[in-house]
């Protein structure tokens, strides 16, 4: 086996399922190689010696996190550390058995992103804030390992009945209010769960506690506007306009949510490439729900000048060459003449 770089791992056979793990030592640095799973996984790993013992450590997957440059360095660190009389395996089992809920957390939301590549960056913001808030609070004291159903089971009754909730400051004026409740107790063992997985995985734990606890069911939200809701609601951003309380760009997020009944994230993200001037209609890409399309009042040049019932919103093609993202006028930020992003309600 030559020296071991990408080209030559991703080139490395698999071997046949009755043939079991083949290994490829590196001729450079005595001791570094890859191990290839019959399943196509492929692992650095460092055979090395102490005393009369050989032992062998794996270093990390082959991917973005550990590829052949990054492991070859970590290898090199490892058998340093085995000169100056150490046992790098010894060290990552003894951290094993003592590695905390709070430990594991900070793992997952280090790395799990490598072995999700499809979840969006929005969802990891959500199951950090779940993970910083109710589950380390909660179980981060406890050794990972040592969890049980019943453990889990407590922690979504704990949730739902507030022992997470908290007053937090995020900032110099920024403030959370955590509270608890059957939704936000499922979503957040939704999370735990799925951070236990991502521990099996790594062979950090033996089983998944999680599993088999079910989730509570929360109350379900279904509310709809009154054409008195809706007339108040006109007026109050009609006001708040008039007196420059609230920024055009705010107010006609405002009626897009309420027309398209699309998520604030999917308006506050809106791009001008999404909007379908032929078809009168927004076209989002991606959603929870998958590619999202379908015709929202959303009308190009032709707008009427002030339907009575404010149910259009105007998007001009000769302002399309300014930026559509609603966050740089910022939500409520006073807006002088002009300033309107070139979405304009009427």
């Amino acid at each position: 086996m030559p020296k071991i770089t990408k080209r030559t791992v991703d080139a490395a056979p698999i071997p046949d399922e009755g043939e079991g793990d083949r290994f490829l030592w590196d001729t450079e640095l005595n001791g570094f190689g890859i191990r290839i799973k019959p399943s196509g996984v492929k692992s650095y790993v460092l055979k090395y010696r102490i005393g009369s013992r050989t032992r062998r450590l794996t270093i990390g997957k082959h991917g973005p996190l550990w590829t052949a440059e990054n492991a070859r360095r970590q290898a090199l660190d490892l058998l340093r550390s085995v000169k100056d009389g150490r046992d790098p395996a010894a060290e990552k089992s003894e951290a094993r058995e003592a590695l905390t809920v709070g430990s594991l957390a900070d793992l997952y939301l280090a790395e799990g992103m490598v072995e999700k590549p499809n979840k969006k960056a929005s969802s990891w913001v959500t199951d950090r804030s779940n993970i910083e808030r109710h589950v380390k609070p909660l179980l981060g004291r406890k050794i990972a390992k040592l969890l049980t159903q019943a453990d889990i089971g407590k922690f979504q009754a704990d949730v739902a009945a507030g022992k997470s909730k908290a007053d937090v400051r995020t900032g110099r004026r920024g403030r959370a209010i955590v509270k608890g409740g059957p939704g936000t107790a499922a979503r957040s063992l939704a999370v735990l769960g799925a951070m236990l997985e991502f521990a099996v995985k790594r062979k950090l734990i033996a089983a998944n506690p999680a599993k088999g606890v079910p989730l509570l069911k929360g109350e379900k939200k279904e509310r709809f506007l009154s054409k008195a809701e809706v007339k108040r609601l006109d007026e109050a951003v009609l006001g708040m306009e008039a007196e420059r309380k609230l920024s055009s760009t705010a107010a006609v997020a405002i009626w897009l949510l309420m027309l398209t009944g699309c998520r604030k994230s999917e308006i506050l993200s809106l791009r001008w490439e999404w909007v379908d001037f032929e078809r009168s209609c927004l076209r989002l890409p991606e959603s929870k729900t998958g590619a999202k399309g379908g015709t929202f009042g959303v009308v190009g040049d032709e707008a009427p000048e002030r339907p009575s019932a404010r149910g259009y919103v105007r998007v001009t093609r000769r302002q399309r060459h300014r930026p559509l993202h609603w966050l740089a006028e910022g939500l409520g930020a006073r807006a002088g003449p002009g300033r309107a992003s070139g979405i304009a309600a009427t």
